[in-house]
């Protein structure tokens, strides 16, 4: 089963500010790892509170990434991109 990985614009721009060669890591990492897992949240992690529970934190490096699943799309909505400092603001 193969989940589909879908950038919001946010997060496209968020890449697109990246250093070219961390921005194919992090897509690489989405394809290949994320994508072809059986259920994406074995590797993730969520995240905590009220407003962010519904959200799942990649590590890639110093770099994470925020995503939403939806199960019954069998979608992985990339909402944020960023260095860990930053992306949570």
């Amino acid at each position: 089963m193969a989940w589909r990985i879908d950038f919001d614009e946010e997060a496209v721009r968020e890449l697109a500010k990246l250093d070219r060669q961390v921005a194919r890591r992090i897509t690489a990492f989405l394809r290949e790892r994320v994508a072809t897992l059986e259920d994406p949240r074995s590797i993730g992690e969520a995240l905590k509170g009220s407003r962010l529970g519904e959200f799942w934190k990649y590590r890639v490096g110093d770099y994470r990434i925020i995503a939403s699943i939806e199960d019954g799309a069998l979608r992985i909505l990339v909402v944020r991109v960023g260095n860990r400092r930053n992306v949570y603001r």
